[in-house]
């Protein structure tokens, strides 16, 4: 039995200017112990899919399991196997951390799990933050309190929606070190982030979605061999050749090419010199998920999929 079951789902939100598909026929199943990435765009579904799967929204078709609870019909037991961490920052102010997390417990008919919070604290970097009011904590601080809050009733399926959105990095490290550990211990880890270096270096599966569909699905490992080429990458001061504008990402000041072989680099190269453009700290390197994410996208949007689902 799969840990989630998200059997064509779709979600069709009604208004007086018309309908919006939000989900379109979403069928994918996460396996007991898997860190399973959710990838798309902004706008791709990705957070109401999560909204379905923790019972806040309703699809308009087809059905959620939970360790075969139906979200819907079972929504009790369900909820009681998940863990989720919300993309918003949401707290009581009159409570500190501790307290926090004993009222969490509490709605979950937990008692007595003071060993378990005093570990979720230590190892989430919080301990020296426990007496602190909600109030006092910095951006970063309220999300490790977030992420403490869905693990507290020790569920064995966590489910994190841009858990490091615009938090710093040593946040980052000390949650997917934590994240990384329950995982091995048997904890099923659902997770949407647009920093796809995470996802890649975290994920066993991945799905993306555009514009409510899953477009691609398969093991991280088999998407990262559709990128098995190189990329080319260089600082330019100036206007990129048009020549080369069609296919290049351009970050600021930053350009990356797909290269496939030397005569591709040297043309590259080439046409940026002659239209009078120095490159700077040019460098190759080897392509990674986010160019496959890219190729995926940009496929969809001409209409020609590419073959990456299972």
């Amino acid at each position: 039995m799969p840990a989630v079951s998200f059997q064509s789902v779709s979600k069709t939100y009604s208004s007086a200017r018309g309908h919006f598909q939000a989900l379109d026929r979403v069928s994918l199943d996460i396996e007991e112990g898997e860190f399973f990435g959710l990838l798309g765009p902004n706008g791709a579904g990705k957070t109401t899919l999560i909204s379905i799967l923790a019972g806040l929204s309703r699809a308009s078709e087809g059905r959620v399991l939970v360790q075969g609870s139906d979200v819907q019909v079972d929504y009790a037991d369900a909820r009681r196997k998940l863990g989720v961490v919300p993309q918003e920052l949401v707290f009581d102010p009159f409570f500190n951390v501790r307290e926090a997390l004993r009222i969490q417990s509490g709605y979950f008919g937990v008692k007595n799990n003071e060993a378990w919070i005093d570990e979720l604290l230590e190892g989430l970097g919080l301990a020296d933050k426990a007496t602190n009011n909600m109030r006092q904590l910095s951006g970063g601080m309220k999300r490790r309190v977030l992420v403490a809050q869905a693990l507290v009733h020790k569920p064995p399926i966590i489910v994190l929606d841009e858990p490091t959105a615009g938090v710093d990095v040593e946040l980052r490290q000390t949650l997917w070190q934590f994240v990384a550990k329950l995982n091995k211990q048997g904890s099923t880890v659902l997770l949407t982030t647009h920093y796809l270096e995470e996802a890649e270096a975290l994920c066993h599966r991945i799905a993306m979605l555009k514009q409510g569909r899953v477009v691609a699905l398969n093991r991280t490992s088999e998407l990262l061999k559709m990128a098995s080429g190189n990329v080319l990458r260089f600082k330019i001061d100036g206007e990129l050749p048009q020549a080369l504008a069609g296919v290049a990402r351009v970050t600021g000041r930053i350009v990356q090419l797909p290269a496939h072989n030397a005569a591709e680099i040297e043309h590259y190269l080439a046409t940026v010199r002659q239209a009078g453009v120095q490159a700077e700290d040019i460098e190759i390197r080897k392509a990674d998920l986010e160019d496959v994410f890219l190729a995926v996208m940009a496929a969809e949007e001409k209409g020609k999929p590419l073959q990456v689902a299972i």
